[in-house]
């Protein structure tokens, strides 16, 4: 395993900039995560970093060794592609052995190989099957055999689930993560489905436009957002524009903001990216994750310990997901709430229905209207 450095790279083509002076350092033996919509860099940034592509500027470093103009064979990547790129004349046995052959192993210690990477994935006895005969998860599962097989420092895979429904797609992310925990080998991935990239990561990178939003845990940018893009994009969060009223509480610890309508929040601002404490008359956006909103007949969690937001709405739309029950609230023509309720015992809400819902003070985040280009935690 290797650790991985970008130092201020930047890809263009033409006039057009790919990827925009990223710096970022990935530890050895890390599911490290590039997540962003279409276009934003992240498969130009994954190709760069396998030697496919030569960044316009910038360094790649495996370790203390520049790669930046290696060839792709000599830096001991493993790659799995988005459309797997198995050989269809090639039996499964023979598409894994392909690497070591290359390397031109010895014939009777490829075929040990071969094995022992069909076993890690659980595709023993399928070497003389023909490509064309297997399932595309198993097909998902050659590819990963291939590009382990050659015992790789780093492992990339390039949006490897695409291709499978949605039940397979969470059994293969979850034999990825096993394997790749199991090995301990250093892994990036690229994928365009928040889900997926929550699940298995121990860190992320949000990109949008080429430009680094965001590196942070998992639950670091689900509950710490630095911006808009980043609150929006990891899931149905609310955000609400607003401005500070006033700062009161002990070390500030209670602050009051008022949005469209008049309608009166309070949070606690240490719950914020500020760079220095709000004051009254600042703008900013409130988040609020939809599960954080319930229904006001239902008690706090244990230990909220703080006032509550109540709001009077109306519903405008709801989902039914077995396991909860999303929400479109109109809150007094104000803005649009999202909520996701569990079990609350209640019965389900309609459309046209009127509903009051409460939401923690504590479950209030606010973010300083700025810029999203900076990046934090990079």
């Amino acid at each position: 395993m290797k650790e991985v450095t970008l130092k201020n790279v930047v890809k263009r083509f033409g006039d057009a900039t790919i990827v925009d002076n990223l710096s970022l350092t990935i530890g050895r033996g890390e599911f490290f995560t590039f997540l962003g919509p279409s276009g934003c860099g992240k498969t130009t940034t994954l190709r760069m970093v396998a030697g496919f592509s030569l960044p316009t500027s910038g360094e790649i470093l495996f370790d203390a060794q520049d790669v930046t103009r290696l060839p792709p064979e000599k830096r001991n990547i493993g790659m799995v592609f988005q459309n797997y790129a198995l050989f269809p004349h090639m039996t499964v046995g023979g598409n894994v052995a392909f690497g070591l052959e290359v390397r031109r192993f010895d014939r009777a210690a490829a075929a040990e190989k071969v094995a022992r990477a069909l076993d890690a994935v659980h595709l023993s006895g399928y070497e003389e099957r023909r490509i064309d005969q297997i399932s595309g998860g198993q097909q998902q599962r050659v590819a990963l055999a291939r590009a382990l097989v050659i015992e790789p420092d780093i492992l990339l895979l390039d949006e490897p689930l695409s291709n499978l429904d949605a039940k397979l797609r969470e059994e293969t992310r979850m034999e990825i993560r096993r394997l790749q925990m199991e090995l301990g080998i250093t892994t990036i991935y690229v994928t365009h489905d928040q889900a997926e990239a929550m699940a298995i990561s121990d860190r992320i990178l949000i990109l949008k436009d080429g430009v680094a939003q965001q590196v942070d845990s998992p639950a670091g940018i689900y509950n710490r957002p630095v911006n808009e893009f980043v609150a929006t994009f990891v899931s149905r969060n609310n955000v609400i524009d607003a401005f500070v009223v006033k700062t009161t509480g002990t070390a500030g610890a209670e602050l009051t903001v008022r949005v469209d309508g008049g309608l009166i929040l309070r949070g606690d601002p240490r719950r914020g990216n500020f760079v220095s404490p709000p004051r009254a008359g600042d703008r900013v956006k409130v988040t609020i994750r939809p599960e954080a909103v319930l229904p006001a007949g239902i008690r706090n969690r244990a230990g909220d310990g703080v006032a509550d937001n109540l709001f009077d709405g109306t519903i405008e739309h709801a989902e039914y997901a077995g396991d909860h029950t999303s929400y479109l609230i109109s809150v007094g023509g104000a803005f649009v709430l999202n909520a996701s309720f569990g079990d609350t015992g209640l019965d389900a809400r309609r459309k046209g229905e009127p509903i009051r819902v409460r939401v923690p003070a504590s479950a209030l985040y606010f973010l300083a209207q700025e810029e999203e280009r900076g990046s934090a935690g990079v």
